[in-house]
């Protein structure tokens, strides 16, 4: 069975995860069976979306709660997850082997690699509220500990702890979720929690709640302060897990609750998940417009492209409630769509950056430069994945977000005035985030791979081990495929979402492959193989064009150097430079930007200095609210441990009289 050789390769990734030693080949050896075992995850997850069944094979296990047993199941949604989930896991495995001897201590990595792709995987194919709950807490631990294996920096400390606090909370709003659900007598069992009769208020609440669990982990704005502080502490294979597939992970358990185990969510939840989607991906683009820390850019790119998921979320609960149902199978089909792309694309870039990181030890944009020449695999792969993500054809990131974009236009369509003015105001939003974020990558590679290096490190960058470049390269080609064949994915998304939508909705049925025609068979329509096909052609006949008619002669000479024969890195546009016009359009409200010139008297020998402050307004309001409110009731509880034996012999005859009281009024009664 299905499940059986699922739970075999988990038990496989946990073995593996205490087998770990300190010789060197045996963590390669446990990236090597970690490869291995997603692969199989993933084949087992492709077999299940290929049989297509209508419901799918589940087994029980005699473990879990004393009067309860274990329940596990493999149906559409979570095989579509599990190969997202061991796609990743077998990247960043295989990219593992040639990355952890570039790591200072692989021994507090390794043990806990296998162990954090069992939680994501356990989390799958669990069917009982007490499983997904263990092994979304397992999953938790598990990454918080790779956050804090470089425990001697104070930043990856503090940003364990902020993840560690994050991941409690969004596990406290789940099980209160869950056990709404269930109800008193309830079963925990996801099969009795199936189309019960939920009250209104008890409805908004399982909502509410599921938004505040799932949403803290996948990064969700004002939940996402964790995320650009812990991706970036992780070792680079983990923060391509954590950004690439975990989030997707907390997607999973959110399309889990809302679409499957609640099933009878209001429209007015719809809009208001657009208006938070729109609101994420806007904030997060223009977070990672700022950021010169290569990792930190990625880790709130990550942000804006949950938020674009969110919006087809949204949209597929609108439609589904208006009766529109068709619609909401668009919608979903295009938000999954996206969940696979940037699971492939954002692991992709943060390989990319672990390879810069290990070529040249940094990762500050304005110590980088000319690393397409030092280090073309690299270069040419990140390019790959940098169009890919702003969206750009015939990518996959393109195809997601133009679907994604053919629900919005029909969003108008439902008879409720909120969607007819918010829709609108969403796709607005969806259009300046793509156009930010293709602004935000043309920025990163720029820097960090064009013009000359701007550091010695830079300078003497190297090639990465084979299985790092190795790596970047299938993925980049799965970005190339899944953008030019998008017709084959949609039609297995269509079997995935029947049974969450009730209707069967192949995106291509109108005009058929390799056409996709989402609304209808005479306009917006697209197909990224012709696209594909006609660029090549054209690419082919102008190369003949050119040696047929051109000159053979080999013509050299100086690239433009502005006026300036010598070679001064520092006279080169800089990432802040170029974020210059940006943040004083966008952020100087926003995130209260404000620029300082330090400009030296005439005389003096001093450079000038440029300073940019910004205040982070989610933390700043939000945060550092909560935090300011907690250490200010600390210290006044903190004042008991020094009061006098009187006032501790008072305080204990106070409560003493008030239990008296407490226990004669319910006598009374």
């Amino acid at each position: 069975m299905l499940v059986a050789a699922a739970l075999s390769a988990l038990l496989a990734l946990a073995v593996l995860g205490v087998l770990a030693g300190a010789e060197m080949w045996r963590h390669r050896m446990v990236y090597f069976c970690c490869t291995i075992a997603s692969l199989t995850l993933m084949a087992a997850g492709l077999k299940h979306l290929g049989a297509n069944p209508g419901t799918g094979p589940a087994i029980v296990l005699p473990i879990g709660l004393p009067w309860m047993q274990a329940h596990f199941r493999l149906d559409n949604l979570s095989a579509l997850f599990m190969v997202v989930v061991n796609l990743g896991g077998a990247a960043a495995s295989a990219y593992g082997i040639g990355y952890t001897s570039h790591l200072p201590e692989p021994r507090r990595v390794t043990p806990f690699f296998p162990l954090f792709l069992f939680g994501m995987n356990a989390v799958l194919i669990s069917d009982d509220a007490f499983m997904f709950l263990v092994s979304w807490e397992f999953m938790s631990l598990a990454s918080w500990l790779l956050v804090m294996s470089d425990h001697t920096n104070a930043e990856s400390r503090r940003a364990a702890l902020v993840y560690l606090i994050m991941a409690t909370f969004g596990t406290f709003c789940l099980l209160t979720s869950f056990g709404l659900m269930a109800g008193a007598q309830g079963s925990y069992a996801f099969p009795a929690m199936r189309g019960i009769y939920l009250p209104p208020v008890t409805s908004f609440l399982v909502v509410l709640l599921a938004l505040l669990g799932a949403g803290s982990k996948a990064g969700l704005v004002p939940l996402h302060a964790w995320l650009p502080l812990a991706h970036p502490a992780a070792p680079s294979h983990v923060s391509a897990l954590m950004s690439g597939v975990m989030t997707k992970v907390a997607l999973y358990g959110l399309i889990r609750i809302l679409f499957d185990l609640h099933g009878h969510v209001s429209w007015s939840w719809g809009a208001a998940l657009m208006l938070i989607g729109g609101v994420t991906a806007v904030l997060g683009v223009l977070y990672a417009l700022m950021q010169d820390d290569l990792k930190k850019l990625l880790a709130y790119s990550t942000v804006e492209n949950i938020g674009v998921v969110v919006i087809g979320l949204g949209l597929a609960i609108a439609f589904k409630d208006g009766g529109e149902k068709t619609l909401a199978a668009l919608a979903l089909v295009a938000g999954l769509y996206h969940i696979i792309n940037h699971a492939i694309f954002k692991t992709l870039l943060f390989l990319a950056a672990g390879a810069v990181i290990t070529a040249t030890g940094e990762r500050d944009l304005g110590k980088l430069g000319g690393l397409l020449k030092r280090m073309p695999w690299t270069g040419a792969t990140a390019l790959v994945g940098a169009a890919a993500i702003s969206a750009l054809p015939p990518l996959n990131g393109f195809v997601s977000e133009w679907l994604i974009f053919q629900s919005l236009f029909k969003g108008p369509s439902l008879p409720y005035w909120a969607m007819k003015f918010g829709v609108p105001v969403v796709g607005a939003m969806l259009a300046l985030a793509a156009a930010l974020a293709a602004a935000c990558f043309v920025r990163a590679f720029g820097i960090a791979f064009l013009g000359r290096p701007r550091s010695k490190a830079a300078a003497e960058a190297h090639q990465v081990p084979t299985s790092m470049r190795w790596t970047m390269a299938v993925l980049a080609v799965l970005c190339i495929i899944l953008g030019a064949l998008p017709v084959t994915l949609t039609d297995a998304l269509s079997g995935v979402v029947q049974p969450l939508t009730g209707v069967h909705f192949a995106v291509s049925a109108d005009l058929g492959w390799p056409w996709l025609s989402p609304v209808s068979s005479t306009r917006g329509s697209y197909s990224g193989t012709v696209l594909v096909m006609t660029g090549l052609s054209l690419f082919v006949i102008t190369i003949l064009l050119v040696h047929g008619f051109g000159t053979t002669k080999v013509r050299r000479a100086d690239s433009w150097d502005c006026g300036h024969k010598e070679d001064i890195p520092e006279s080169q546009y800089t990432g802040q430079s170029f974020s210059q016009p940006l943040r004083r359009v966008f952020t100087t409200s926003l995130f209260s930007a404000r620029e300082t010139v330090d400009m030296p008297e005439p005389g003096e020998m001093r450079p000038a200095s440029l300073k940019v402050r910004m205040i982070d307004p989610v933390w700043r309001v939000f945060y550092q609210t909560i935090i300011d409110g907690v250490g200010y009731i600390a210290d006044q509880v903190n004042r008991i441990q020094f009061l006098t034996v009187r006032r501790y012999l008072l305080m204990m005859f106070i409560t003493l009289v008030f239990m008296l009281l407490v226990v004669a009024v319910r006598q009374n009664k």
